[in-house]
């Protein structure tokens, strides 16, 4: 297939670009700037220049390619609504080159999506369109373009990781090397999943190839790593010491930070494995960041 990629330049589009190569696709990037045409360009894919607030470059995409992988999202969570609101218009625009034919959109969300109440882990079967959390309006646009007969497919991620790049930790070392100190709230008993990111472009990989139209399946290897073991993980390989933070404390230490390290987030992928036949292979988590690299 020739597949139109979005944020092919960031840390998932880019290890997306090598696996869909590599398995013999075609894939045509979305990029911004010269920068990311030279870096994905280099990785073997045709270029197309645009980005998620022009909506005549998403639908030109689109409608040149076999299938449509959208990854591209704008991680600025001190807007964070904002960006949610601007992915569900770059959904429905690449998504209305889609209608009338069966070439597979295949859009990104968050594992969160998918939790069915306190303390229980998210499953893919679980859709609730009044979710509080601002990311449910990209699921939202999926079901619209849904019901308009586009065949719309849903990756919700984890904490995606390799040695140098881990999701929402990245931004909570940053923070422990300004700080001085790796902090985690209360007793750190707060939850997240994880997923190498090797694994997870194979995964986007099986999905767009073998998924269904409304299927949802979760880039998740470990369903639950506390952020106390994170913490002192972080701690032993930066040379810094590991401390707990009261909860009222939290918003002045971790600024933004604070809503998602107080917020428990497992979940399963028991039936993505099973409809898929994806199964993990790579470092969990911690041996990761026991590995940091970019820090001295």
């Amino acid at each position: 297939m020739r597949i139109f990629l979005t944020g092919a330049s960031g840390f998932i589009g880019s290890h997306i670009i090598a696996e869909l190569i590599a398995s013999g696709h075609q894939v045509l990037g979305l990029v911004r700037s010269e920068a990311s045409a030279a870096k994905v360009a280099a990785l073997g894919a045709e270029i197309h220049h645009g980005g998620i607030d022009d909506l005549d470059s998403l639908r030109a995409g689109a409608a040149a390619c076999d299938a449509v992988i959208h990854t591209a999202f704008d991680h600025d969570f001190a807007h964070f609504a904002d960006s949610c609101a601007r992915d569900h218009k770059a959904i429905l625009a690449l998504g209305e080159a889609l209608v009338g034919s069966d070439r597979p959109l295949l859009i990104t969300s968050a594992v969160g999506v998918g939790k069915p109440g306190p303390g229980e882990k998210a499953n893919e079967d679980m859709f609730d369109p009044n979710y509080p959390n601002p990311r449910i309006a990209s699921e939202l646009a999926g079901r619209e373009l849904l019901d308009r007969g586009v065949k719309v497919l849903v990756m919700r991620l984890s904490q995606i990781h390799d040695r140098r790049s881990q999701g929402l930790i990245t931004p909570l070392i940053d923070l422990a090397v300004e700080k001085g100190v790796v902090a985690y709230v209360g007793d750190g008993a707060v939850d997240w999943c994880a997923c190498p990111v090797d694994d997870t472009a194979r995964l986007y990989r099986l999905a767009i190839e073998k998924g269904v139209a409304g299927g949802r399946y979760h880039a998740v290897a470990e369903e639950a790593v506390s952020l106390r073991a994170i913490a002192e993980t972080l701690a032993e390989r930066l040379g810094l010491q590991a401390i707990s933070i009261a909860p009222e404390d939290a918003a002045r230490h971790f600024g933004w930070l604070a809503h998602f390290v107080t917020l428990n987030m497992p979940a399963s992928s028991t039936l993505t494995r099973a409809r898929l036949g994806w199964a993990p292979e790579g470092p969990g988590l911690l041996e990761d960041l026991a590995k940091l690299e970019g820090y001295a």
